[in-house]
């Protein structure tokens, strides 16, 4: 950041009396620009036994599969955007149920809300930012060609619940590996380690 979006002033890197974090700080008026982590939110949408899936038409990860899900809109709330997404990226109605996995992401400063939800119906198509949709069985789940361990992992959770009939809304961290390209560690808050 370089400029204040209040006056148009240059900012400054500083710590604020009363907090602990370096900001950007405007040298002319004083206004401090908090920069907060991303929200992403998303659905598993279910139709009998099987979940859809998006094959992504953008960068990143693009031709690779992914859940529907996306930045949350300022005026929305997180199941507001959740069946927008599902909309926008499949073009499919989806009744959002409960929320079922949270997962932080500290290394790009992004926090996942996924949703359990179910579709109304069949009559889906690909969104702009997909290049086709499908339904999947468990046993037919791309696991190789999966856009993000948060899809990865949400799925493992998913289809786990699903085999004992309890769906259990669980909380994790998903840390990179720095010395090991694509490979991660995940934390759940109940104490398991993926």
């Amino acid at each position: 950041m370089k400029f204040c979006s209040e006056c148009g002033s240059t900012v400054t890197t500083a710590v604020p009396a009363g907090d602990n974090r370096p900001r950007h700080v405007c040298t002319a008026c004083g206004t401090i620009h908090y920069q907060n982590p991303k929200i992403v939110t998303g659905c598993i949408p279910v139709w009998a036994e099987q979940v859809l899936l998006c094959r992504r038409a953008i960068e990143p990860r693009k031709g690779l599969w992914t859940l529907p899900a996306g930045f949350m809109e300022n005026g929305e709330s997180a199941q507001e955007g959740a069946a927008r997404e599902t909309l926008e990226e499949a073009n499919a109605r989806v009744r959002v149920e409960q929320l079922y996995t949270t997962f932080n992401l500290p290394l790009i400063s992004q926090v996942y809300l996924l949703f359990r939800g179910s579709l109304e119906d069949t009559d889906f198509f690909p969104g702009e930012e997909s290049l086709e949709v499908a339904l999947f069985r468990e046993e037919g789940i791309p696991w190789d060609e999966l856009a993000f361990p948060v899809v990865r992992e949400t799925l493992k959770l998913f289809f786990q619940d699903r085999h004992s009939g309890v769906f259990v809304p669980r909380v994790g961290d998903i840390r990179w590996k720095s010395d090991r390209r694509g490979e991660y560690q995940v934390r759940m808050l109940d104490g398991e380690r993926g």
